[in-house]
């Protein structure tokens, strides 16, 4: 919502500049998805390490009910 109020100001106070940014706003969520693709792969190695790590602790300390 305030990126929107922001784009409000932008055209009211430079139209071509907030023109320009509606245009290029797709193109830059393009370019940027490949890398968030590759953040979340990374993120997840880094989950399965620290399960891999974690699980004889959590073998040894048993179920929540004993």
């Amino acid at each position: 919502m305030l990126s929107f109020l922001v784009w409000l100001v932008v055209l009211f106070l430079c139209w071509p500049l907030a023109l320009l940014a509606l245009v290029l706003y797709p193109l830059v969520w393009l370019v940027l998805l490949p890398f968030r693709l590759l953040g979340m792969g990374v993120d997840a190695v880094f989950e399965l390490l620290r399960a891999i790590v974690m699980l004889p602790a959590r073998v040894l300390r048993g179920s929540p009910g004993r």
